[in-house]
């Protein structure tokens, strides 16, 4: 059984940085990524990074502001945020892909975890 189980959220003034882990379990070397979702609106990729963590992508609005990264020795994936604005607030999820390529498209994901609240006051 997979289980990913996300930490770092928090409440932080617009321009701050926080920091988001996703400890997984079950499963390891395989594509992760990190979704959102603000209140009312549809959940949006964010970052995705393949199975060595040699190639990254990300999704327009946090270029440059996010980093995403992983541990395979601790199984573990980060989602660095710098810069943050108040758009940016959000419950993020940590997901697992099954595929060989890392993907943006979130119905290529089968694990989700639980979610970490990001809120970013101006």
């Amino acid at each position: 059984q997979v289980q990913l189980v996300e930490s770092g959220g928090g409440l932080v003034q617009a321009g701050g940085s926080l920091r988001l882990a996703c400890a997984a379990s079950g499963r390891n070397m395989y594509p992760m990524g990190w979704f959102r979702q603000a209140p009312g609106k549809e959940r949006d990729f964010v970052a995705a990074i393949n199975w060595s963590g040699s190639s990254t992508y990300y999704a327009d609005s946090v270029k440059g502001r996010f980093t995403i990264s992983r541990d395979n020795a601790k199984n573990t994936v980060y989602l660095q945020m710098n810069s943050l604005k108040p758009e940016d607030t959000a419950v993020y999820y940590c997901a697992s892909s099954p595929l060989i390529s890392a993907t943006t498209d979130f119905k290529k994901y089968d694990y989700w975890g639980q979610g970490t609240q990001v809120t970013v006051s101006s």
